[in-house]
């Protein structure tokens, strides 16, 4: 057993070394004692005998064994599939073609031939489960066996990461004897990508499948509809893209981008077509991943409202599709005729996403507009229905009725449970973990998926050069850390969660690549929560395994953090971001990007909008003469009318406000009044420079902005402190 045990740790020496650099630490391979295919906690123990030699797999599997012996797989290495199963021979091309792009080996898939590695249907439909597996390998060979399709894709999953545990291409990888049985603890290990917000291309949704896959997640939720936008074509309803999907940045800059050709600021947006969507879901299912729209009801309806505005309740509808982010209070009517709308749109959405699932949203719904309309009043004494809250539930109940008599079911936010759950509904549980609780409680099946920790735009870590997304910072480490087993329900309850999701809005994120840097290699983490046992879970073996993971996110191109553990950024003497300031309060804290430049890397800046103050900590001012400050103007692009209450406004002296600065406190004396200059509409910074009151010692500076209104505010890019001469 020595020598077996020695042999594996040099094929893995690369691994090792890198791990022991950086953790210093040996895992230690974890064994299933059992193993089950539902979501139910399982049993686990540590072999004495078989340390550190487990490869670095993402998510771990239920069951490893290392053995006696290894296997070459090199460039010709005969890949073998059933001629006669289909499934089987795209899965071959799949893999191959993984195995090509890294670590650069050239299989040859073909349904017969000498016996290399081999994926192999196993007889019994329920031997796996749905999607699990076994992977052997022997020195004769590979063979991947499984009961169901999904079974055999995740198998050359696991097979190619075995091939990439070392970095760079090779043509032969040597790979250890072991037998792998392994099966999901969940059956929902979910992903939500907000299109709506900021729109991405098709290839970049392709590519984010492919992401998605190699961590064995299998559910893509889509947001396809909200108040900023409707992103699928409905080929009944042509208005819901040739109007709905666009609309002008906000931001003076974008206000002066003019089409030549209408003489108007150039709008921003785009839809999927019927044909791109196939595609797609095609696509995602050849990878085990079923696309869920979300269609959004009653709320989140104003791009819906302003294509068709029959269709709201507001007594002036909207004439245009907003670029501010927040919650609008535009929700559908409540007659015959936005049903009718609502299922039709509905019918043309299921005939492109096959899946069980449609997701109807049901969150943030302001029932203002239904409070005062007396045709919503009426309908709801006709109906013997005594609030809003309970009319929502009538509303949702009877889309519901809708889905299930076309063999569908709902899904929908927390929200959905107020005034009485639909009889068949699922929930996504967003709000913390609670709503999933109400409902498993009450026989219903739900989603984890709760903010923040499981809110990817949320920034990952610290520092200046940081994307843009929410101010709350959400590590690889705590996402890991979640407890997806609420212990305040029952086992049988319990049964009722059926996984997990993180789901990823894009207000703040309007680069492609910047969501992919912020979901990766979180989504490393959540795979983990959704696939392995509860009695493998460890974070600090977790963590070692996440430098292999991040070599095959590099060797694929794939945009992606390498923030595996905090490292916070030491902060320069004298100049500091507005990421190394601390803000005055963490109300509303955002990282955003500035409105300009329009073409080009535009500033991020670290700040709360209802309140621009920042808190220079600790700043040596002895011998400081004066301070330069750099700061760009922002839209306030909120819904004022529900938030107005909570901004800060100090009014200003001059025409554009100015930047004070005040010593020790907030409350403490002016040092400093840096008048601030009239912005540019496509000048990303201004920078003002000002005498500062001599002083002596270490203190804390406050600098705060003045203004007379919150839109437009100025946010601070940069702070340096200059001595004298």
């Amino acid at each position: 057993m020595a020598e077996e045990v020695l042999g594996s740790i040099a094929i893995f020496r690369p691994y090792l070394a890198k791990i022991a650099a950086s953790l210093a630490i040996l895992p230690l391979l974890i064994s299933c004692a059992t193993r089950q295919t539902d979501h139910a906690d399982r049993q686990a123990h540590v072999s004495d005998t078989q340390m550190a030699v487990t490869p670095a797999l993402v998510p771990f599997p239920a069951h490893l064994a290392v053995q006696s012996g290894q296997f070459a797989v090199s460039d010709g290495t005969p890949l073998l599939f059933d001629k006669v199963d289909a499934d089987s021979a795209r899965i071959a091309a799949i893999f191959a073609d993984l195995v090509q792009r890294t670590p650069g080996l050239t299989l040859v898939p073909k349904p017969e031939g000498a016996r290399a590695i081999v994926i192999r249907r196993l007889a019994d439909p329920n031997a796996t489960g749905k999607e699990g597996y076994r992977l052997e390998v022997t020195p004769a060979g590979v063979t991947i066996s499984a009961s169901q399709t999904a079974g055999l894709f995740y198998g050359t999953i696991t097979l190619w990461q075995l091939l990439t545990q070392a970095p760079g291409t090779a043509h032969s990888v040597t790979i250890p004897a072991l037998q792998i049985d392994d099966a999901p603890r969940f059956a929902w290990r979910g992903l939500m990508l907000d299109s709506v917000r900021h729109f991405q291309s098709v290839d970049f949704i392709r590519t984010l499948i492919d992401a998605m896959a190699r961590e064995k997640l299998n559910v893509l939720q889509w947001h396809l509809t909200d108040d900023q936008g409707w992103r699928l074509e409905i080929k009944k309803y042509p208005r819901l893209t040739q109007v709905g999907a666009w609309r002008v940045p906000a931001g003076e800059a974008a206000e002066h981008d003019i089409d030549p050709a209408t003489r108007k600021p150039l709008l921003y947006g785009g839809y999927y077509t019927q044909a791109q969507v196939r595609e797609l879901v095609a696509y995602a299912a050849a990878r085990n991943i079923t696309i869920v729209p979300e269609i959004e009801m009653p709320g989140h309806a104003m791009a819906a409202i302003v294509a068709y505005p029959r269709l709201g309740t507001a007594a002036e509808p909207p004439t245009s599709v907003s670029s501010d982010w927040g919650v609008f209070p535009y929700l559908y009517n409540v007659n015959d005729e936005t049903f009718g709308f609502l299922e039709d749109v509905l019918s043309e959405t299921m005939a492109l996403f096959p899946g069980t699932y449609i997701h109807v949203g049901g969150d943030e719904a302001i029932k203002d507009q239904w409070k005062a309309s007396p045709v919503i009043q009426a309908k709801m004494r006709a109906l013997g229905i005594a609030s809003e809250d309970a009319l929502q539930s009538w509303f949702i109940q009877r889309v519901e009725k809708f889905l299930n008599a076309h063999g569908r079911r709902l899904i929908g936010w927390d929200e959905i449970l107020q005034g009485g759950i639909a009889p068949n509904a699922t929930i996504t549980s967003w709000r913390g973990i609670d709503g999933a609780v109400a409902a498993a409680k009450a026989g219903h099946d739900a989603v984890l998926s709760p903010a923040p920790t499981l809110y990817f735009d949320n920034r990952q870590a610290e520092g200046r050069d940081e994307p843009s997304g929410r101010g709350t910072i959400v590590t690889l480490g705590d996402v890991y850390d979640f407890d997806p087993a609420p212990t305040v329900l029952t086992a049988d309850e319990r049964r009722h969660i059926i996984g997990v999701q993180a789901n990823f809005w894009t207000e703040h994120i309007r680069e492609q690549d910047n969501v992919s840097y912020a979901v990766f290699p979180r989504a490393a983490a959540l795979a983990e929560l959704g696939w392995s046992p509860a009695a493998a879970h460890d974070r600090t073996r977790f963590l070692a395994r996440m430098p292999t993971e991040l070599g095959r996110y590099a060797a694929l191109g794939l945009a992606h953090s390498t923030h595996i553990t905090p490292d916070p950024a030491p902060l320069s003497a004298r100049i500091r971001d507005s990421h190394e300031l601390k803000p005055c309060g963490n109300a509303g804290l955002l990282s955003v990007e500035g409105p300009a430049p329009l073409h080009g890397k535009r500033p991020v800046f670290l700040h709360s909008p209802a309140d621009p103050c920042w808190i220079y900590e600790k700043a040596d001012l002895t011998g400081i003469s004066q301070i330069q400050a750099a700061a760009g103007s922002l839209p306030y692009n909120r819904p004022i009318s529900s938030s107005a209450q909570k901004v800060v406004l100090r009014l200003p002296a001059t025409p554009n406000g100015e930047l004070e600065v005040h010593l020790d406190s907030c409350e403490g004396v002016k040092i400093a009044v840096l008048p601030m200059p009239r912005p540019a509409p496509d000048v990303a910074l201004a920078t003002v420079r000002g005498s500062l009151a001599p002083q002596t010692g270490v203190h804390d500076l406050c600098l705060v902005f003045t203004r007379a209104r919150p839109d437009p505010y100025w946010a601070l890019h940069t702070v340096e402190l200059v001595p004298g001469r």
